[in-house]
């Protein structure tokens, strides 16, 4: 085979990374589970009588609810919307609405800002308003994505939008897991764990879910607005110890709303069961990693293709874990990444690892793929880095605060960083690098890509 010059290694890295995004769009998954045939209206496993049917109700949140609204318009199509008084609303991002024929697209928080606002707590009592208002002929669609828990606040009784704000920012600052957090949010919310489900209570309610979440459980996409709740006050209460949040001022309030939920709620753990409700996977990062690695075939490369299926670690160690692996794929031995073997030269691998922020005066700029890449290239320096290229960004076009989806490095980059004399540990510690790959070109940046099942990392090597 000819010898990838170091622009086509750079190429190749970046449109892998984008098959595997564009497997997961919307108007490509949601064709696959939504059909008309005649009267007959086909959602994942479930057929209905169009005749029987009175009216049809949509309602989601997340970052990929524009898209998957769009996309189940024109599954529907114009005739049968009108026919069936469609109406809808859908909270998501605000440079994510545009204008469509009948789902309302409500922008819940300013885009990059990953957190509940007022806007979205108007939008989710519009969102229960109308689940409510589904009668026994009615059919309610519920579209959900990644980025739907902050998109979707609707705080208990005795919670504050700015006490949830303030949970959010502490959990997240500290390093809590997608699963930790959402197991609060839940516990302090009146849609969140089910409350979507427990809202109707006639019609039916079928759910396309699109997960952000490693080994796709449901309850946690989201939070799971329509899925049973199989956690406690009590977890809740836990978790915001392990994360030292009885130093922070809302905690005792907190901590007594919750403990009173407890006391309300008895000893049973038993979730509720919402037989009225169809929950349905419709796309993971599985599904983009495999994409990815068909892309990867495509074009001659022997991948190898992972996507976790348990919380990953910090993004640092992860990205050090990957370096070498890269180092791996380029000596061609077998070392200490597992299942690695001679004759790999690509790997992909998806997931979503944590960051622990450092403090507000101190940090810089970026987000976990940004953060990942840097330590990849800290862990390769100063000699490693010879004919590969390595990437890192979040399928929904999103890393962090920050306009970049993540960061990609290859050997020209890494000479330029020897050549300036740049620190990567000095970056790594204040969480800015951004600011160490803007003025390398290193940045990956897409805009908003409207969908997003976490995070995909492509290396490859000339081998």
């Amino acid at each position: 085979m000819m010898k990838r010059t170091a622009e086509q290694l750079r190429e190749d890295c970046i449109a892998i990374w984008q098959a595997g995004v564009d497997a997961v769009r919307p108007e490509v998954l949601l064709p696959r589970v939504v059909r008309v045939d005649g009267e007959q209206l086909s959602i994942a496993n479930k057929t209905f009588d169009l005749g029987k049917v009175r009216r049809i109700v949509v309602v989601g949140a997340g970052k990929a609810g524009a898209a998957m609204a769009e996309a189940l318009e024109e599954c529907l199509g114009l005739p049968l919307m009108k026919a069936k008084d469609v109406i809808g609303w859908v909270n998501v991002p605000e440079d994510c609405v545009k204008e469509l024929s009948c789902v309302h697209l409500n922008g819940a928080r300013p885009a990059g800002v990953n957190e509940p606002t007022e806007a979205g707590v108007e939008g989710t009592e519009k969102i229960l308003e109308l689940v409510r208002s589904l009668q026994g002929e009615d059919l309610g669609i519920v579209l959900i994505s990644g980025g739907g828990s902050a998109l979707l606040p609707a705080p208990i009784e005795g919670i504050s939008l700015e006490q949830k704000q303030a949970i959010t920012r502490w959990l997240s600052s500290r390093g809590a897991t997608i699963q930790e957090m959402n197991a609060v949010r839940k516990q302090l919310s009146l849609i969140k764990g089910g409350g979507l489900a427990e809202a109707c209570r006639q019609g039916e309610l079928i759910s396309l879910i699109l997960s952000d979440v490693t080994g796709d459980p449901l309850e946690v996409i989201a939070s799971g607005p329509t899925v049973p709740d199989t956690s406690t006050p009590q977890q809740a209460l836990a978790i915001l110890q392990t994360y030292q949040a009885s130093e922070a001022d809302w905690f005792p309030q907190v901590q007594a709303v919750l403990q009173q939920k407890q006391t309300e709620s008895g000893e049973s753990t038993k979730p509720t069961l919402y037989p009225q409700v169809t929950n349905c996977l419709i796309g993971s990062n599985a599904t983009a990693v495999e994409a990815a690695g068909e892309e990867a075939k495509r074009r001659g490369y022997h991948p190898l293709c992972r996507s976790a299926q348990e919380p990953e670690g910090e993004a640092e160690e992860v990205g050090r874990q990957l370096a070498r692996a890269a180092h791996q794929l380029q000596v061609q031995q077998d070392m200490e990444f597992p299942g690695l073997e001679s004759g790999y030269d690509c790997l992909i691998s998806g997931g979503e690892p944590i960051v622990k922020l450092a403090p507000a005066g101190e940090r810089g700029k970026g987000g976990r793929n940004q953060q990942l890449v840097l330590a990849a290239l800290e862990e390769l320096l100063p000699d490693q880095v010879q004919e590969m290229a390595f990437l890192s960004g979040g399928t929904d076009g999103e890393d962090g605060p920050t306009n970049a989806a993540g960061a990609i490095f290859d050997h020209e980059l890494a000479t330029a960083v020897r050549t300036k004399g740049l620190d990567p540990q000095d970056f790594l510690k204040r969480n800015d690098a951004y600011h160490f790959f803007e003025p390398l070109g290193g940045l990956l940046i897409t805009g908003p890509t409207n969908t997003n099942v976490m995070d995909i990392r492509v290396i490859v090597s000339q081998g």
